[in-house]
């Protein structure tokens, strides 16, 4: 079991997009939960994003280099974090309430991962129970998991948008302890690269179930990805 205040590391990746970070800096720095450390890791923005991390009231750590895209750098929040548990929030995404990681961790857990409800454009999207699936079945900045294990089992960064999806594939076929909390954890920013390019995201979750499913699983799970991916292509999407 975890002790009754686990440290979170909450992670921030961007790349010139100062207003989108301020917003999420601000939200983090709201959450009234003693035990969290903040990462940004920037890509080498030249917006002024460096100037404002150097600048700000908000404790923070932070990085701004060239990375080898989103996940690669996630990758490098995860080796820069000393948290018992990482969530992933992405410049624009929030914390759906602020005191989110209190009830989250209001009794101890042994989950490695935790994961919840996400508000998109004013809605709660309700997470589904545990299953492997053609998709994620949360949303990855509603989702918190063991430190350890994203070190032990890092994001493939040869999946350019997939490679979160992949990651819960491979926790769910290891048995690892899922624990699903019913409320929202995160509000989404939906103007990210996954939701502006459906088909290249469809196409890479394509790959990731013949990578990784056996035969049956490619049966069942293929045609729920083929035929959205060339209706995207189709409209352009």
């Amino acid at each position: 079991m975890t002790t009754h205040r686990p440290t979170v590391s909450v992670v921030t990746v961007c790349y010139n997009s100062l207003p989108a970070l301020q917003k999420t800096m601000e939200s983090v720095n709201a959450q009234r939960y003693p035990a969290l450390e903040y990462i940004i890791v920037d890509g080498g923005s030249t917006d002024g994003t460096c100037q404002y991390l150097e600048s700000t009231s908000i404790p923070c750590r932070w990085v701004s280099e060239r990375d080898n895209g989103i996940y690669d750098a996630m990758n490098k929040g995860v080796s820069m974090a000393t948290g018992d548990f990482v969530i992933f929030m992405n410049a624009g995404d929030t914390f759906a309430t602020d005191d989110v990681l209190e009830r989250i961790f209001d009794r101890p857990t042994d989950a490695d991962v935790i994961y919840g409800d996400v508000i998109k454009c004013g809605t709660i999207k309700k997470a589904e129970a545990i299953h492997n699936s053609h998709r994620m079945f949360f949303c990855h900045q509603s989702c918190l998991a063991r430190r350890r294990l994203l070190v032990e089992i890092p994001f493939d960064i040869r999946h350019r948008m997939s490679a979160d999806f992949k990651w819960v594939k491979t926790m769910v076929k290891e048995g690892r302890r899922f624990m699903q909390v019913n409320f929202p954890i995160a509000d989404f920013d939906t103007s990210g690269v996954s939701n502006s390019s459906r088909s290249r995201g469809l196409r890479d979750n394509i790959s990731v179930v013949c990578e990784v499913d056996s035969f049956t699983d490619k049966v069942r799970l293929l045609p729920r990805l083929l035929l959205p991916y060339l209706v995207c292509r189709l409209r352009g999407k």
